[in-house]
């Protein structure tokens, strides 16, 4: 296991006070981990997890040669393109049950989407192309090639082939692939484990009165909406306060119970808290200035999961504080019992946990999630699927941009009158302004050399769908 001086060493150029975004996703490839442990699932729970093994058809997809079309099959080499072709009906053919029957030249067989293929015969008419008098079928010149509307055995999968590759994440589409092939259970890395709490003293938990200087905690939430659309197992500890022994207490409770960590707050240049002090008392840890907006500060390395005894009271005293905005949130009072959060610690919780921790501000922790936490997370689930395209959309208005940092505004995406994508930024781009990343469908990516965006210029854009 490489220490991060050691990745750092590996990076041409890396500079933890002016890190390229480009660079903190290279650096984080090289920190993470994928697990290894496995589990069997149904289908029905295997959507999003991560296949930890390849699978090979048992059967080919189609089983055998079928019609596409509800319409007449006939042996094509009859087609003629000076002439209308007439046939004789001499049966029909349904799907679940192949037709039996003999079919002399000049005849065909009436058959249903998906019913077998009688023997010599590989074309289908649709029957709304053709006109039917009594028995006989008659079918326009130049309509058809010899071959159309047939399924070929195995078109889809043959028997043997590499049908979903280790480190597929299951989609819907894999799911419905899978059934088809009859699987009914497939072999994935168990989920990942992640625990995040806020930090701060300014910091409210809900069902706590507001008071001058204090703000509710919204990063919980979101980070809690993300790592569930990821398909995370996750550990909410609350809200820390800027105390060494509880904030000592939720690093170590956290790591040996979790894969990886996530934090908010507490990692800017000259922070008045300790949230930075016990990250490095604790574990191995860098911390960055990202040559990025929004965002810039974030810390990253991996948190020991040894406990030490002086915490034992700041413990108690953080799952107080979360036990009480569970019972606000569920709606119960204050005495009442709140629903089980717990979690048990599990193998990875005795090396300790991978530490991500982000900024305080709420845009700034999306961006930095989306940005480079999420790629990593999904390498420690296994997965090896390529991350989604960025998309390429018009400019709708002129952008200003200085080169020597990414940026990534908030924008809505949508359809020009000539059917091409188009993008325009939300408006305010504060990174307190949490309501555009509602309003907004993508991230605009403005690239670390780039410059000032002139209207109609094309530009990169993240998009949210299925993500946030």
């Amino acid at each position: 296991m490489k220490t991060i001086e050691q990745i750092a060493a590996e990076l041409q150029g890396y500079d933890p006070q002016a890190l390229r975004a480009g660079d903190v996703n290279r650096f984080l490839a090289r920190l993470v981990e994928p697990v290894t442990a496995t589990e069997t699932v149904g289908i029905f729970e295997a959507l999003d997890r991560v296949l930890a093994q390849d699978v090979v058809s048992p059967i080919s997809v189609p089983p055998h040669d079928n019609s596409a079309m509800d319409g007449f099959a006939f042996d094509g080499a009859q087609l003629r393109h000076d002439a209308p072709l007439r046939l004789k009906v001499v049966g029909t053919a349904f799907a679940g049950k192949a037709w039996q029957g003999a079919v002399a030249s000049g005849e065909c067989v009436r058959i249903m989407t998906g019913a077998v293929m009688p023997a010599g015969l590989d074309t289908v008419v649709p029957q709304e192309f053709t006109t039917v008098e009594g028995e006989t079928v008659q079918i326009p010149p130049k309509l058809l090639q010899a071959g159309d509307n047939r399924r070929k055995l195995g078109e889809d999968l043959m028997a043997g082939q590499p049908a979903l590759a280790q480190g597929t994440r299951i989609t819907p589409a894999a799911c419905g692939l899978l059934a088809s092939l009859g699987i009914a259970v497939v072999p994935v890395f168990r989920r990942i484990r992640v625990a995040y709490f806020s930090t701060g003293d300014e910091i409210l938990s809900l069902g706590e009165p507001p008071r001058e200087g204090a703000v509710y905690d919204s990063n919980r939430y979101t980070v809690f909406g993300l790592l569930k659309r990821l398909g995370c197992d996750v550990i909410d500890l609350g809200v820390v306060r800027d105390e060494p022994a509880l904030l000592e207490a939720a690093f170590t409770t956290a790591a040996r119970q979790a894969d990886a960590i996530i934090t908010s707050g507490g990692v800017s240049v000259g922070e008045a808290d300790h949230t930075k002090t016990m990250m490095k008392q604790l574990g191995d840890v860098a911390f960055w200035r990202i040559a990025m907006r929004p965002g810039r500060p974030m810390a990253v390395g991996r948190i020991s999961g040894i406990k030490k005894a002086s915490s034992q009271r700041g413990m108690v005293t953080s799952s107080s504080v979360f036990d009480s905005e569970k019972r606000f949130a569920a709606g119960l009072p204050q005495g009442g019992t709140a629903p089980s959060g717990g979690s048990e610690p599990h193998e990875v919780g005795s090396v300790g946990a991978i530490l991500f921790g982000l900024p305080g501000n709420p845009v700034a922790v999306m961006v930095t999630f989306l940005a480079f936490v999420r790629p990593a997370l999904l390498q420690m689930m296994g997965c090896t699927s390529a991350p989604p395209p960025l998309l390429k959309a018009r400019s709708m208005e002129a952008i200003r941009k200085k080169p020597g940092r990414t940026e990534y505004q908030r924008g809505t995406v949508s359809l020009a009158p000539d059917g091409a994508p188009q993008v325009r930024t939300t408006g305010n781009q504060g990174s307190g302004v949490l309501s555009s990343m509602v309003q907004g469908n993508g991230l605009i990516v403005l690239h670390h050399d780039q410059g000032n965006v002139a209207v109609g210029d094309t530009v990169d854009v993240m998009m949210f769908d299925g993500v946030i």
